[in-house]
């Protein structure tokens, strides 16, 4: 099998030849490649050539396409920073009081800069890899992320506790809704093998899981719907100890989730049994940063045994690997897997 069959085989229960690995790579891979992130964000070939570099060097089946978490943000009104070694980050919101969002119109994010160079990039490793090597289009925030970035975090965790805007709060998580599957669509036509997006202050930590049923899953599942009438498999990541809310993760419907450490490795496998794919959840600083090769190799072991019996996995960090992450320890993780047999 090659990386693109054996990603494929996980995501449709199948059995691959052996464990299949994607890393969450983006800043470790400019990093390498000799760039800064300003340079790695700012063109599609360098971004696309960091990331063939990556999967030459440590033998990947997958290439996770990120960037940044604010360049859908961006695109539709967001002031966004740019740190020159940094990813980009939305520092304030773009609506001062949810009374504003009646007068938001249409989103549309087609032709933002930065968006374009996102999707060109896919394009270039599509046309690279073909169905070598399977090309995952994240794109970007999930609804309820979002909202909250045009908003800003503490005013849209204010905003949920407010009964006098609710209208106006289901309108914002319509209208961030639209813009993720405009993304969606257009990550599609780039010609991603499967298509994905972030929906981190959806979990646990942040909200209660009755408040993620409420205004974070809904508006998920309608993005995952809009995958799936494309025919591509679609992956959902939130941060944090989620175990709380699998079952109603399992609801949206996706074909996979990329969990962190912090989530119940078990306890997830056993919710998501045959039902969706485990992507995940090596500690990508305590244990790929800043872990001995021998502690990479112990935790890495120990995640495939647990998944022995299940095609639906697929070894990655469980969030973005640092960008100082010795290759030493990334090549430990991969070699367990390239060594591994599920069955």
């Amino acid at each position: 099998m090659n990386g693109f069959q054996r990603i494929m085989a996980a995501l449709s229960g199948r059995n691959p030849d052996r464990v299949p690995v994607m890393l969450h790579n983006f800043m470790l891979a400019a990093r390498e490649y000799g760039v800064s992130q300003q340079q790695f964000r700012s063109s599609p070939r360098t971004i696309a050539r960091a990331m063939i570099q990556a999967v030459e060097t440590y033998e990947l089946d997958g290439v996770l396409v990120d960037i940044d978490t604010a360049t859908l943000a961006g695109a539709v009104g967001v002031p966004v920073d740019f740190p020159e070694d940094e990813p980009a980050r939305a520092i304030i919101g773009c609506l001062d009081s949810l009374e504003e969002v009646p007068d938001l119109g249409e989103p549309q994010i087609r032709g933002d800069l930065r968006i374009e160079t996102w999707l060109e990039a896919v394009r270039l490793l599509v046309d690279h890899f073909k169905d070598e090597v399977l090309i995952r289009g994240n794109c970007d925030q999930a609804p309820f992320s979002l909202a909250s970035m045009m908003r800003t975090p503490s005013l849209w965790m204010m905003d949920l506790l407010d009964d006098r805007f609710r209208e106006e709060l289901e309108q914002l998580l319509q209208y961030c809704t639209r813009a993720v599957i405009q993304f969606v669509e257009l990550m599609d036509q780039a010609g991603a093998h499967v298509l994905s997006n972030g929906d981190s202050p959806a979990g646990p930590d942040m909200i209660s899981p009755q408040m993620y049923r409420e205004f974070a899953l809904p508006y998920e599942k309608q993005v995952v719907e809009a995958a799936h009438r494309l025919g591509k498999p679609y992956v959902l990541h939130i941060c944090g100890r989620t175990d709380p809310i699998l079952d109603s993760m399992v609801e949206t419907g996706a074909d996979g989730f990329e969990f962190d450490q912090r989530t119940d490795s078990r306890e997830a496998g056993r919710v998501l049994a045959d039902r969706a794919t485990f992507f995940g959840n090596i500690d990508p600083s305590g244990i790929l940063r800043f872990g001995s090769v021998r502690e990479v190799q112990s935790a890495t072991r120990e995640l495939i045994r647990q998944f022995k019996s299940n095609p639906r996995f697929v070894l990655n960090a469980g969030c973005a690997i640092p960008p100082d992450t010795p290759v030493e320890n990334i090549r430990a993780m991969v070699e367990c897997a390239t060594r591994s047999r599920l069955h």
